[in-house]
C-alpha cells in the first residue's frame, strides 16, 4: 500500500465529506471561540451597568453562535464518520485486491496467527486516520489564525502569546511526543501479532497438544504473550496520557499567561479592561481545540506502523509487474507443456529448487513425475498454476508463455488436487460445488461412486477443515472435485498417498478412463500403478536424471529401478 500515501488517496476518493467534515469542523471551532468572547465581553458589559437594549443584543448573539456551533460540531461528526466509515470500506477492498494474488503462497511467509491481526486489527487502526489525523490539524490551523487576527485588532501581545500556543501545542510537543511514540506503537503492534498467532496455534493444535500432555506449557508461553502485549498497551496508555496532560499545562500557561499581560496592560491603561475577560475566554477556548493534537503523535504513529505492516503481507510476495497486459488462456482440448531450461529458487532461500528443468509433454499425455521429498517434484506443479514466477527459462501451454497468461484463467483449465485439500464446514454437496456452477444431484451421487464414496450421502455433514473425514476419504473427495470439473489439464500431487493398494489400483483405472483424452502430470512418491504412464520423470535434488516409460527404465536398471527394487522389497517385508 505504499505508506500513508495511499490511505491519502483513499481517503480523498470521497472529496465531499471531506470538504464538508472540515467545514463544520472550522465553523464549530470559530463559533465556539465567538460564543465565549461574546460571553467574556457580555459579563464585562454587564458590570457596567449599561442600558438593556445593548445587552439584548449581545444575549442574542451569544445564543446565535451557540445554535450554529452546536450544529456545526454534529455536522462535522457526521460528516467526518460517513467519510472513516467509506473509507475503511474503500481499504479493506483495497488491500483485498492486492492480497488475493498472493494468497496461494501467502502463508509461506506469514503465519496465519499474525496475518488475521494485521487484516482485522491494523484495518482497522486506520479509522483513526481521518478522525485523528488528517482533517484536525487543518481545522485547527484555521480557527487559530482566525482567531489571532481577530485578537491583534485588540492587543497584539496577547495574539503572540496564542501563536506561540498553537506552535507549542500543535507542532512541538507532538513532534517531540511522535519521535518516542513510534518504538511503543511499533512493539504495541508486533505483540498484538504474536498474541493472536499464538492463540490460533492453541486452539488448531490443542488436540496433538493434550496427546503430548503439552498444554499446560502452550498455556504459559500464551498468558505470557498477553502479559506483554498489555504491558506495551499500558505503557501506550501512560504515555498518551503523558502527552495529553503536557499540551493541556501548556494551553492553561498561555491562558494564565494571557491573563497577567493583559491585567498588566489595562494598569498600564493600553488596553481597555472591558476586553480583558473577553480575550481569557478567548484563550481558554482556543487551546480546547488543541486537545486533538495531545493524542495526534499516538494515532499518527499507529496509523503509520499499521500500513507498514498491511505492506509488509501485499509487497512481501507481490508479482512482478510488466509492461504488457496478461492475456487470458483458452483451452478447447488438452495443451501441451513445455519446460525449457527453467531454474527456479523459492524467496526465501539462497540455493535452486530446480536447476536447468527441460522437458515436453505433448498434449494428452500421461506422464508421472517421481522421486524423493525434495526433490523439486512439486515446485513443477506450483509453477504451471503459476503459483510463483519463473524466473530464469520459459514455460509454455501450447504455444503461450505461462508469464504472459492470467493466473485465473490457467487455474479454469486446470483439475487440481494438492497433498492438502481444504474442505469448507457444511455438507459434501456444498464441498463438491466447489468443482463448477450448475452440477446436479445425480452427477454428485455418480462421481461419488466413481471414486469409492457411495456410502456418503449429499446432505452430510463436513466439518472445518473437513475433520470428520479419514485421510483417505479427504483425498477421493478431492479427486471427485476434480473429475466434476471436468478441465482439459490434470495436476495431480500424491492424489492417493493415504489410500490402500486395492483401492488405489481402482480410483487410477477411473481417472485414466475420465482423463483419456486431457494432459495428465501426476506427482507421487509411490511407484505402483504407473506401467500405463507415458512418460516417467525422475528427479532428485532438482534435476531430472533420468526419463522414459516404465518399460525403459526398468530395462536400464537406473534410478527407478532401484527405488521401485527398494518399494518391493518394503512391501513384501511389511507383508
Amino acid at each position: 500500500m505504499k505508506g500513508l500515501r495511499s490511505v491519502i488517496k483513499i481517503v480523498l476518493q470521497e472529496k465531499k465529506d471531506v470538504i464538508f467534515s472540515i467545514t463544520c469542523g472550522f465553523l464549530a471551532g470559530v463559533t465556539a471561540v465567538g460564543l465565549f468572547s461574546s460571553s467574556g465581553y457580555l459579563i464585562s458589559k454587564a458590570a457596567l451597568v449599561p442600558p438593556i437594549y445593548s445587552l439584548m443584543v449581545l444575549v442574542a448573539i451569544v445564543k446565535l453562535l451557540g445554535i450554529i456551533s452546536a450544529l456545526s460540531r454534529y455536522g462535522e461528526r457526521y460528516f467526518s464518520h460517513r467519510a472513516t466509515f467509506t473509507m475503511l470500506s474503500n481499504l479493506r477492498i483495497s488491500f483485498y485486491k492486492k492480497m488475493e494474488p498472493l494468497a496461494p503462497t501467502i502463508f509461506q511467509s506469514h503465519r496465519s496467527g499474525d496475518l488475521l491481526a494485521r487484516i482485522v486489527g491494523d484495518v482497522e487502526t486506520l479509522q483513526n486516520y481521518f478522525l485523528r489525523v488528517f482533517y484536525p490539524p487543518i481545522v485547527l490551523v484555521l480557527v487559530f489564525l482566525v482567531t489571532i487576527l481577530f485578537t491583534a485588532y485588540f492587543s497584539i501581545e496577547t495574539a503572540l502569546l496564542l501563536f506561540l500556543g498553537l506552535l507549542l501545542t500543535t507542532f512541538v510537543v507532538p513532534f517531540v511526543i511522535g519521535m518516542k511514540q513510534r518504538k511503543i506503537d511499533y512493539r504495541v503492534r508486533e505483540t498484538r501479532g504474536d498474541l493472536s498467532t499464538e492463540v490460533t496455534e492453541f486452539l488448531y493444535g490443542f488436540r496433538d497438544l493434550k496427546i503430548y500432555q503439552q498444554v499446560n506449557n502452550k498455556e504459559e508461553a500464551l498468558f505470557n504473550s498477553a502479559d506483554t502485549y498489555l504491558l506495551e498497551q499500558e505503557r501506550e496508555n501512560v504515555h498518551r496520557l503523558f502527552s495529553e496532560s503536557a499540551n493541556t499545562f501548556l494551553s492553561l500557561l498561555v491562558s494564565v499567561s494571557v491573563l497577567t499581560v493583559g491585567a498588566y496592560f489595562v494598569s498600564e491603561h493600553q488596553l481597555d479592561g472591558l476586553f480583558l475577560a473577553m480575550l481569557v475566554m478567548v484563550s481558554l477556548t482556543i487551546f480546547e481545540n488543541t486537545s486533538p493534537m495531545a493524542a495526534f503523535p499516538s494515532y499518527f504513529q499507529e496509523s503509520r506502523q499499521a500500513v507498514t505492516r498491511l505492506d509488509e503481507v501485499t509487497g512481501s510476495g507481490e508479482k512482478e509487474n510488466t509492461d504488457y497486459s496478461l492475456t487470458k488462456l483458452d483451452l478447447k482440448s488438452a495443451p501441451s507443456i513445455t519446460f525449457n531450461q527453467v531454474s527456479f529458487a523459492f524467496p526465501t532461500e539462497a540455493t535452486d529448487t530446480l536447476k536447468n528443468i527441460t522437458f515436453h509433454l505433448p498434449a494428452g499425455s500421461k506422464t508421472a513425475i517421481v522421486g524423493p521429498s525434495g526433490s523439486g517434484k512439486s515446485t513443477i506443479m506450483q509453477l504451471l498454476l503459476k503459483l510463483y514466477q519463473v524466473h530464469e527459462g520459459t514455460l509454455f501451454l501450447n504455444d503461450q508463455s505461462i508469464a504472459d497468461l492470467e493466473e485465473e484463467s490457467v487455474w479454469k483449465h486446470a483439475n487440481v488436487v494438492l497433498q492438502s485439500n481444504h474442505f469448507f464446514y457444511g455438507t459434501i454437496r456444498g464441498n463438491l460445488a466447489l468443482a463448477k456452477e450448475n452440477v446436479n444431484d445425480n452427477e454428485m451421487m455418480e462421481i461419488l461412486h466413481d471414486v469409492q464414496l457411495s456410502h456418503f450421502g449429499l446432505d452430510d455433514q463436513v466439518l472445518e477443515k473437513g475433520e470428520n473425514l479419514s485421510g483417505g476419504e479427504k483425498q477421493r473427495l478431492a479427486l471427485a472435485r476434480a473429475m466434476l470439473k471436468q478441465a482439459p489439464l490434470w495436476l495431480l500431487d500424491e492424489p492417493t498417498s493415504s489410500i490402500d493398494a486395492v483401492t488405489e489400483e481402482q480410483l487410477y483405472k477411473q481417472l485414466f478412463e475420465v482423463s483419456k483424452d486431457d494432459t495428465v502430470v501426476l506427482i507421487s512418491h509411490r511407484l505402483t500403478g504407473l506401467e500405463n504412464m507415458d512418460q516417467i520423470m525422475v528427479m532428485d535434488q532438482g534435476e531430472i536424471v533420468e526419463s522414459g516409460t516404465y518399460e525403459e527404465l526398468m530395462e536400464i536398471k537406473g534410478y527407478f529401478y532401484q527405488m521401485k527394487e527398494i518399494e518391493q522389497s518394503v512391501f513384501l517385508g511389511d507383508h
